[in-house]
């Protein structure tokens, strides 16, 4: 995403680590203001430290996603220190069945994986949507998978094949999907533009560092894909190689 006249407020969530934090720095050099939110404080506060002590414009938020209570107090801080939010990005998630089959996985880990990563996205959202509708131009960016991706998990040809029987993570992120359409639609009146978007296979502890990315490269690759978002149609699935997947 490039700087713009009036440079943008960006909230990211779970973005103390990771792609989120990379994300975060690619964006606050761009000349935004970022606003790292984070579910632990100690970390969340470290991270927008290291990023300010390279001169950026970096805030901490207590964010879970999962909890109400921290979703409305970061709305009302925001609300009350910057008036209006340009950009969300939906960058928390987890990843509970690594290396365990559908029938190996708890119900109650398909539960935590969903309550993280679709519905906390849709609790952030709605919160954060009077907050969008105040800015110039909305964008929400909900970062997603090619494993959310139906035509990919049905292809055996596929290079994600591999990881085509991750129940919880799969499905979620699929789910994810369905999410950007209906707030695509939903949201097309009001000038806002959400899509989803793909970091692709980044080592981080999601995956126990086993991807073939560095987070630092799916940190620009989210921010390239928040301009291309930004600039074009809403309702897209953009890719790490700057196309869109099929749905």
């Amino acid at each position: 995403m490039t700087t713009t006249a009036k440079n943008r407020i960006i909230l990211i969530t779970g973005a103390n680590k990771g792609i989120g934090l990379a994300t975060a720095g690619e964006l606050a050099r761009a000349g935004h203001t970022v606003l790292i939110g984070a579910r632990d404080p100690g970390r969340g506060a470290a991270a927008a430290a290291g990023l300010t002590a390279e001169g950026l414009d970096a805030r901490f938020v207590h964010l879970d996603v999962t909890d109400p209570a921290t979703i409305a107090a970061a709305a009302g801080l925001i609300t009350a220190e910057y008036g209006r939010l340009d950009t969300l990005v939906n960058n928390a998630g987890i990843a509970l069945d690594w290396q365990r089959t559908p029938e190996e996985l708890p119900v109650e880990a398909v539960r935590d994986t969903y309550e993280t990563n679709v519905f906390g996205a849709v609790a952030v959202i709605n919160a954060m949507l009077p907050l969008l509708r105040r800015s110039a131009a909305g964008l929400i960016g909900n970062v997603s998978s090619g494993l959310g991706s139906f035509s990919f998990l049905a292809d055996p040809d596929n290079p994600v094949w591999e990881h085509a029987t991750l129940l919880a993570y799969n499905s979620s992120k699929a789910a994810l999907n369905a999410v950007t359409l209906v707030y695509a639609r939903a949201l097309r009146e009001s000038g806002i533009k959400v899509s989803s978007l793909e970091p692709g296979y980044c080592a981080t502890d999601l995956n126990r560092h086993s991807g073939h990315a560095t987070s630092e490269e799916g940190g620009r690759r989210i921010a390239r894909q928040l301009g291309e978002a930004g600039a074009g149609a809403t309702g897209r699935f953009l890719t790490a190689e700057g196309v869109t997947y099929p749905w």
